[in-house]
């Protein structure tokens, strides 16, 4: 992509029966999004009509059969699929499920060939996906498989950002997932995205504990003492500023995340229940590691509000706003990793903040 050219985001369509088709579409009602970025929208130019006359939104869609076919400043609709299909706001179908896998599949592979620069998902619901073809927990693990590297949740905004060791595992299988090389894994992956993809040269990282009070000293489990501290130990002695086991319960409400450029929790909820409630509408599920460029909003497909024209757009910009930030980071990075002495010039400028 030449630098006079608009970023081309691939959008999957998520659950039509949820409120990420209104949300995609309001968005782009905004003409001045597409200053920003050229959209792709993975559905069919028939249903995203439907969404437009159904919210009475003023926004125009480029019909296109090829990706070839995109066409700047305009909001393009690359067809999926043909036929009618039957939207019911606020159903769990499986039949709609069948077209959100549709759409991802289609948008990932585009953006596996490069024919889309980043990818923005629209919320999915876990259960209508699975399938005999189609069996994943959720977006950051069928991208996994799909793109090239070590995959992570990191749940980003511009002043908060938390990872997950382990994210949709069951409360009694985390201890037993959680290993040091699970933790060493984990943590490098966080440290290089913040470098390549947020520009932060020297990240400081804050690990919690798996257990209450990272287990008391063994009175409330093991874990902490026998796994965490001994890798993060390691960790730490080899250079990188990684500091923890921290007890999750009063970490946040301390404001002692305000000390670190991330957080890495434990678990899925350990996480994500201070994030959402620190920063929700605005937050960003990224799935940090891969080769390619994912974002999403931090929110689902909110069945109970679908359809009625009152769904927050908020996180869905963020996150599209997030994936070109993120992209032109990563172009900035490996530009900056190719000229070494661009790189000693811009460390003696950090210094100088």
């Amino acid at each position: 992509m030449s630098r006079e050219e608009n970023i081309k985001v691939g959008i999957s369509i998520g659950d039509l029966n949820g409120i990420g088709p209104e949300i995609i579409l309001k968005a782009f009602e905004d003409q001045r999004m597409l200053e920003f970025c050229t959209p792709i929208i993975f559905a069919s130019v028939k249903t995203m009509n439907f969404v437009k006359n159904h919210f009475k939104l003023n926004v125009h869609l480029n019909s296109i059969q090829h990706l070839n076919q995109v066409s700047s400043k305009k909001v393009n609709v690359f067809n999926c699929w043909k036929e009618d299909v039957h939207i019911s706001f606020g159903e769990e179908n499986l039949k709609i499920g069948e077209y959100a896998v549709k759409s991802l599949s289609a948008a990932t592979k585009a953006l596996k060939s490069e024919e889309v620069d980043v990818l923005v998902t629209a919320p999915i619901n876990k259960s209508n996906i699975q399938s005999k073809t189609f069996n994943f927990p959720g977006h950051t693990d069928y991208l996994a498989k799909e793109l090239e590297g070590e995959s992570l949740m990191f749940m980003v905004t511009n002043s908060l950002r938390v990872g997950l060791l382990t994210d949709h595992v069951p409360v009694k299988d985390i201890s037993s997932h959680i290993t040091p090389e699970l933790i060493t894994k984990k943590i490098e992956t966080v440290y290089n995205s913040l470098k390549q993809d947020f520009g932060i040269n020297k990240p400081k990282i804050a690990v919690l504990g798996i257990n209450p009070h990272t287990g008391d000293n063994g009175v409330i489990g093991s874990e902490d003492d026998a796994v965490m501290r001994p890798t993060i130990k390691k960790i730490k002695d080899s250079g990188k500023l990684v500091f923890g086991p921290y007890a999750a319960d009063s970490f946040f409400g301390s404001n002692n995340y305000k000390s670190f450029d991330a957080i890495i929790a434990s678990y899925h909820d350990q996480g994500l229940i201070p994030f959402k409630t620190l920063s929700f509408g605005q937050g960003v599920n990224y799935t940090a590691g891969l080769n390619r460029v994912r974002t999403s909003p931090d929110h689902g497909t909110a069945y109970e509000i679908a359809g009625k024209g009152i769904a927050d757009i908020s996180s869905f910009k963020e996150a599209l706003f997030a994936a070109i930030k993120i992209f032109n980071n990563r172009n900035e990075y490996t530009e900056l990793n190719k000229n070494p002495l661009a790189i000693s010039k811009r460390k003696r400028f950090d210094n100088r903040k």
